[in-house]
């Protein structure tokens, strides 16, 4: 598929970003408010600035909101008698440690829509307690009374054994068409499809959180897909991969971060090329950060959690926080600062959009930018979206007086801070804490605010060079262009490994064989040749004995002695040793399918000269530690490869504002990358 044919949307919580070929081969780029009442209405109406796209590749937040509002589907669970309250028990985590009256968040499933069924799967797969079908009557019929929307079907070690949930399934929908009518759709996930693996809770938890979100889903892509058509219409998955809408709705908890999955694939996409492997990418926009460790691949993981909800499914390793451009800076009672994570969203946004009422108006990270002149009126969206200087210098300075710092622009540098903070603890918290060094990274910047404050969070976490990429505005929605048709697919297998062994466990075998031959069915399903899919193989591996395991990538070619060896180095990078003589086991077997695209262009130009002070537009009084400097100004778009900017200096562009500090400096290099590096 060309990039040519294809476009990238990401609707985040302030802005709807799109990027595009040109017929010259160009990226183009837009950005327009996002429509949080109807995401899809965005979408449409920037749309129209690329009528010639046949493909639409969407990173969505439907469900993600849905999930952390708690506005999803009717839902009810269906399991095994004696395990309904398997969601209200969970694994007794305290999510918060010192809090005397702990308070857990109320499950997605409320007690009377949670349902016991008669059946019993042993540990082996073996059937203790046969299904009755006739014995679901009450249950299909409470269904219908409660007007259920969906239904998550979670039964004791039904990944060892699962025609006892398809019996359900298949009697569910029976029963719905007959007494409720086939126009009227019940939507069902049973959680042998969705997460065939042991660990009773998180299995209950993620097939529930499909549930509770899947007719969402499903209604928006729908009415989207409607209104798209003939354009195809494609979802970005949580792992880095596009998924059909179909497959999307069904399957809707596969998304969840679909848009900050499509920043860290466009990162990877750009800086490869730019000779940059091992990067930390800054993803800041409007509502939240986020960040992401990428050691030369990208991170997944499938120990995920969404509102402190366990999602057992293959994402990116992300790690949010809630501190944007947007986020709302306040006094705690004891009269701290805090910035986030309320957000002012798009609506009413920050006060210098103008939309906020005059007489409640709430400082935000962009009213203080604004104020300590790191933004400029007449610069944003490329001055489209003048700002109201007037409007963010009373919202900072009524925080100046809570707070009885000395001016305006102090109160402002102070929320700054707090927001860098923020941010420093989430990087912090994938590079030092997992056993990674910031010196050996290059931080990636992007986001519509990212540029603004990534040199400063480079200083503090040591990171030598910040990489800004040509369009760092809208970079998710870039890699949603870079980002390959994919699938995952898992099962467990608890088999046994040890050096001496002649092969692989013989089951395992068996088990991977399935998968790949799945893994290519599906695709092929789906119109993709099976001649170029490429099948990836991991193993989920433990000590006997541990709680957790690590996934290690595994080829047909290797043995029990190498596939060991990389368990013991991963656990050794991770932990910090490695139990050579203890036993080990594989948990779970993984395969990945991806079908090739041609991705986006990135077209290089020999550098030029360094000098760039004939683009230079002015200067300004801009705010840096220690007050204000007199501060270079350039239009990106005016910028050469070669040129190189002394700090401090301000870079303006249409999605986005790069600050480079004093000390700083910044090139512009064969791809027109701006790499930012101490002078």
């Amino acid at each position: 598929m060309s990039g040519t044919e294809r476009v990238g949307v990401d609707t985040g919580g302030t802005f709807t970003d799109l990027v595009w070929l040109d017929g010259e081969g160009g990226l183009q780029a837009w950005k327009l408010l996002s429509t949080p009442d109807d995401p899809g209405r965005a979408v449409l109406d920037g749309l129209e600035r690329a009528p010639t796209v046949t493909t639409v590749v969407h990173g969505s937040t439907v469900a993600t909101n849905a999930l952390l509002e708690r506005r999803g589907a009717r839902t009810a669970l269906v399991t095994t008698s004696g395990f309904a309250d398997v969601l209200a028990i969970g694994r007794q985590n305290r999510p918060d440690l010192y809090a005397l009256v702990p308070v857990k968040p109320p499950p997605l499933v409320p007690r009377q829509w949670r349902f016991e069924v008669a059946e019993r799967i042993s540990a082996v797969g073996e059937v203790n307690v046969l299904l009755a079908v006739e014995s679901l009557t009450p249950l299909l019929e409470s269904l219908a009374a409660e007007r259920i929307e969906s239904v998550a079907v979670c039964l004791l070690f039904s990944f060892l054994y699962p025609e006892h949930e398809r019996l359900i399934g298949r009697a569910i929908q029976s029963h719905w068409e007959q007494q409720v009518g086939p126009e009227s759709d019940i939507h069902i996930s049973l959680s042998s499809e969705i997460l065939p693996e042991f660990r009773e809770y998180e299995r209950t938890s993620t097939t529930v959180i499909n549930a509770y979100v899947a007719p969402l889903m499903a209604r928006y892509l729908s009415r989207l897909e409607r209104a798209l058509a003939p354009r195809l219409l494609t979802v970005m998955q949580s792992n880095g991969g596009v998924i059909k809408a179909g497959t999307a709705g069904r399957q809707a908890a596969r998304t969840v971060l679909s848009g900050p999955a499509g920043g860290v694939v466009g990162a990877q996409y750009v800086a490869e090329p730019a000779g940059f492997r091992q990067i930390i990418t800054f993803d800041m926009g409007g509502t939240s950060t986020d960040v992401a460790l990428c050691p030369d691949r990208l991170p997944l993981t499938s120990e995920g959690e969404i509102g402190d909800m366990p999602l057992r499914l293959p994402m990116i390793d992300i790690h949010t926080v809630g501190a944007g451009g947007g986020s709302l800076a306040r006094l705690d009672p004891g009269g701290a600062l805090h910035v986030g994570p309320q957000s002012a969203g798009a609506d009413p946004g920050p006060a210098c959009y103008g939309r906020q009422a005059p007489t409640a108006l709430q400082a935000t990270v962009t009213d203080a930018n604004l104020v300590l002149n790191r933004l400029h009126r007449d610069h944003f969206l490329g001055g489209a979206l003048p700002l109201d200087e007037a409007a963010a210098r009373t919202a900072v300075a009524q925080l100046a007086d809570s707070l009885g710092s000395g001016s305006v622009e102090e109160a402002a540098w102070d929320v700054i801070q707090v927001a860098n903070a923020n941010m420093e603890r989430a990087i912090r918290r994938i590079s030092v804490e997992r056993g990674h060094d910031p010196r050996d990274f290059t931080l990636v910047a992007f986001g519509g605010a990212g540029p603004l404050h990534a040199c400063e969070l480079a200083a503090s976490m040591q990171i030598p060079r910040v990489f800004v990429p040509t369009l760092p505005g809208v970079l998710s929605a870039l890699g949603m262009l870079a980002a390959a048709p994919t699938r995952d697919y898992s099962q467990t297998v608890m088999a046994p490994l040890a050096a001496n062994q002649d092969a692989l466990d013989a089951r395992l075998h068996d088990v991977l064989s399935g998968l790949e031959q799945r893994a290519a069915a599906d695709m092929v399903e789906q119109g993709y040749n099976a001649d170029e899919l490429l099948i990836q193989s991991s193993l989920d591996i433990r000590y006997v004995g541990q709680s957790f395991e690590l996934t290690v990538p595994f080829s047909r070619s290797d043995g029990p002695a190498a596939v060991l060896e990389a368990f013991h180095q991963a656990h050794q990078q991770r932990y910090g040793y490695a139990r050579r003589q203890a036993a080990v086991e594989v948990v779970h077997a993984r395969v990945a399918v991806e079908a090739p695209i041609s991705p986006p262009p990135l077209p290089r130009a020999a550098l030029g000269p360094a000098d760039a002070s004939e683009v230079r537009l002015g200067e300004a009084e801009v705010w840096f530690a220690g007050g204000p400097q007199r501060t270079s100004l350039y239009q990106r778009e005016t910028l050469r490869p070669g040129n190189i900017l002394p700090g401090p200096a301000v870079i303006f562009q249409y999605d986005t504002t790069t600050v480079v500090p004093p000390r700083w400096q910044a090139s512009v290099d064969e791809l027109s990358n701006l790499l930012v590096q101490r002078d």
